[in-house]
């Protein structure tokens, strides 16, 4: 009976464990469905409060009862031509009929979410036909129905009932004879969460499928790939429940790019942690009779890599914390959330599924089942066997021309790297986010094409009213600006008066400057800037504010953090290396090879962005999240690396420990990278600029990182700096080998 003890121990600690994740997966499954529900996309809320546009929004409030979001709905004749009076009158009854409409799940109507009447305006060359609804800003976030936001809804609504009572669609028109688009900032907002739809569907499915089959090939069985599959998706349910609850709770702002952004990394973070753990259970199984005994091996030796692994992602995410967008410092706490439930799953999770059979455990490797060898050479001390196979090969052939492949491969990096002053990062306009057709920005350009672009959404200027003639002027004689009118009260696009009195609120006034270009185009973030310059000249206390104001804000804002936020990693990055690798020298070394390596992929991005994929240039943020990620996950691969080639060195000296630590990590590493780049590279299924780019950078990095920089650049130099890697270690000492003494 006492010899059966530590197996009854055993199988009640694997038990615990399935149940407890059971009892998760069970709650976060659920949560993670409605992750959906507790998202804001809308680019006002991620601003800081000392924005100059947030505190002109906050200024602007005084003068409404309630902040507005337009939607528009642009019609125009399918056969071309003007407009009818018939046509007209046919878009006012439907039009004015709206806001009775019964809103989806509740008591209400859609009059109770809008601030002001709609009102249906022809174009000045009568060509077209413009309507325009103004949702209640502050209530645009509500869930109504199925658990959808107003603004979905209300645009949802828009579209069928356009559908139904004129057949008037962007791609058909009925009886009517039009065609209509909904369009403006909630058009817009209600496309770019149909857009995020897919991460909870098609983004996981492509991402796991693609996994799935990856560790097919990797493991040859049937059995083992579900069992690492299926802890990525536990973990997955961990993360989703924890950022459920804290976003529900307002502790934390997610955005649809967050949660894509958050299953991928789980993902691709729980597998990769996983092919570690079970690559080295796999070779302690060989020495081992117990699994048991194997697993207890193989888990003290991956603790350091993995948890080390874990601390530098959760250390470098956290850096966003230090970002003045919302959606940047909430998107640290959210990653952090999903490294640590990764490392979790992958250290608690994955070891009870291996250990489920008890002594029989072996059967997930079938038909590859790694046998129990017994040997007398089974101590630490022991000499291991050359290397042998393709990593060993490769291994050897690295050391015997470090030099050489070090530089040549430092040499090829440096040339791409020189490609990096051409990356644009400055900013897109709204409607090149979308990658496919969407009805938001079929209207946008329609809408360019017969009215004032910029007259619906105006750039606003808060000013006191004795500047208020000079401030006018002034943005007047901007270029780029089609009109400057004081704010009478009168809602947007109705039509005003000459006489009307501008609306005076505690001796300020608001003038609504309308731009030649629509709010969310680039030429409109230029018109702005000038806008500032030139009010600020004759009014200094003035505020400049609007939709376009905010998309700059946005812009400066990730610049700003671009700047602050990469330093800091860089500092975090190298002293969890030196802690780890107890080595100034090797941690100096693995973060330049990462960050000439995330130079170089910035370099190809901006070959390939410009002159391939011909993208009209890049956000702020997509070269401070894809540094962050790369950098971050980059190390890990060179962590798994240097960890066991600093094992080895401590026996047979740095450079055997180069030559073995890569020839037994060479592979289960490199499975690790296509894992991670294949979780990445699928969220370019979701049809959003942002994302693609991301993917591609996130994606090509992690492959440069795994096939040159952990497999010939920093292999081949810590081999040619020798002892002096591991200043001021005991290891820089010289000594000599086990195997000569």
């Amino acid at each position: 009976m006492p010899s059966r003890r530590p197996d009854l121990v055993r199988a009640v600690l694997v038990a615990v464990s399935i149940v407890v994740w059971m009892a998760i997966a069970s709650f976060g499954g659920q949560a993670q469905g409605k992750l959906s529900q507790v998202q804001t996309n809308d680019t006002a809320a991620f601003l800081p409060s000392s924005a100059e546009s947030t505190l002109a929004a906050e200024a602007g409030r005084e003068f409404v009862e309630a902040p507005a979001l337009p939607a528009l709905v642009v019609l125009t004749p399918a056969a071309g031509g003007q407009v009818t009076d018939t046509q007209v009158e046919q878009v006012t009854a439907v039009a004015q009929a709206v806001p009775q409409h019964a809103v989806p799940g509740t008591d209400a109507v859609w009059a109770d979410y809008l601030t002001a009447d709609p009102v249906v305006t022809p174009s000045q060359d009568g060509e077209a036909i413009l309507v325009v609804y103004s949702l209640d800003a502050d209530s645009a976030e509500e869930l109504v129905g199925d658990e959808e936001s107003v603004t979905g809804a209300f645009v949802g609504d828009l579209r069928a009932t356009l559908d139904d009572e004129l057949g008037a669609t962007a791609s058909s028109a009925g009886e009517a004879g039009l065609n209509a688009w909904v369009t403006g900032p909630a058009g817009f907002v209600a496309d770019l969460v149909t857009a995020f739809g897919g991460v909870d569907g098609i983004l996981l499915v492509v991402a796991l499928v693609a996994v799935l089959l990856i560790l097919v090939v990797v493991y040859r069985s049937p059995l083992l790939p579900f069992v690492v599959i299926l802890t990525a998706v536990f973990a997955l349910t961990l993360a989703g429940l924890v950022v459920y609850l804290l976003a529900d709770s307002g502790t934390l702002v997610l955005n649809g790019q967050a949660q894509g952004i958050l299953s991928i990394l789980v993902v691709g973070a729980s597998v990769d942690y996983a092919l570690l753990l079970v690559a080295r259970y796999r070779e302690e199984l060989r020495h081992h009779e117990h699994p048991a005994a194997a697993m207890r091996r193989a888990w003290r030796a991956c603790l350091e890599p993995i948890a080390a692994s874990a601390g530098t992602v959760v250390a470098g995410v956290l850096c966003l914390l230090l970002s003045e967008l919302g959606s940047n410092r909430s998107l640290g706490p959210v990653a952090a959330i999903g490294i640590v439930s990764a490392f979790l799953a992958a250290l608690t999770l994955l070891p009870a599924f291996l250990l489920i059979g008890g002594r029989r455990s072996r059967f997930y490797f079938w038909p590859r089942t790694p046998r129990y060898v017994e040997t007398s050479a089974t101590s630490a001390d022991a000499t291991p066997a050359e290397p042998t196979g393709v990593w060993g090969r490769l291994a050897r052939w690295v050391g015997r021309h470090a030099r050489a492949v070090w530089v040549s491969t430092a040499a090829v990096l440096v040339a791409f790297a020189a490609f990096l002053p051409t990356f644009s990062a400055e900013g897109t306009s709204e409607t090149d986010v979308f990658r496919t057709e969407v009805d938001a920005v079929a209207g946008e350009e329609v809408l360019a094409a017969h009215f004032p672009a910029g007259s619906v959404d105006p750039v606003t200027v808060i000013v006191a009213q004795g500047d208020a003639d000079a401030a006018a002027r002034a943005a007047q004689g901007v270029d780029g600006v089609a009109s400057v009118a004081p704010y009478t009260g009168t809602p947007a696009g109705a039509p005003t008066g000459d006489q009307a009195e501008p609306l005076v609120v505690d001796g300020r006034v608001r003038l609504d400057v309308s731009t030649d270009a629509p709010s969310d185009s680039r030429a409109a973030q230029d018109t702005v800037r000038d806008v500032r310059t030139a009010v600020h000249d004759v009014a200094p206390d003035a505020l400049v504010g609007g939709a376009a104001a905010e998309t700059v804000d946005s812009v400066d804002a990730a610049q700003r953090d671009l700047r602050v936020i990469v330093p800091v990693v860089l500092v975090v990055i190298v002293l969890i290396l030196t802690l780890l690798l107890r080595a100034v020298t090797a941690a100096l070394v693995l973060l330049l090879a990462n960050v000439l390596s995330f130079a170089a992929t910035l370099g190809v991005a901006a070959i390939l962005f410009e002159h391939v994929f011909d993208y009209p240039g890049a956000d702020p943020t997509v070269p401070l999240f894809a540094f962050v990620f790369l950098v971050a996950l980059g190390v890990d691969y060179s962590i798994f690396l240097m960890t066991r080639v600093r094992e080895e060195s401590l026996r047979d000296g740095t450079r055997v420990g180069v030559v073995r630590g890569l020839a037994v990590t060479g592979g289960v590493i490199t499975s690790a990278g296509v894992v991670l780049a294949t979780t990445f590279a699928a969220l370019a299924v979701i049809p959003l600029l942002f994302l693609a780019q991301l993917a591609f950078l996130v994606a090509f990095g992690v492959l440069l990182d795994t096939f040159v920089v952990r497999t010939l650049l920093v292999p081949a130099l810590v081999h040619d700096l020798d002892h002096r890697t591991w200043w001021p270690s005991r290891l820089a000492r010289p000594r000599v080998p086990a195997r000569e003494r």
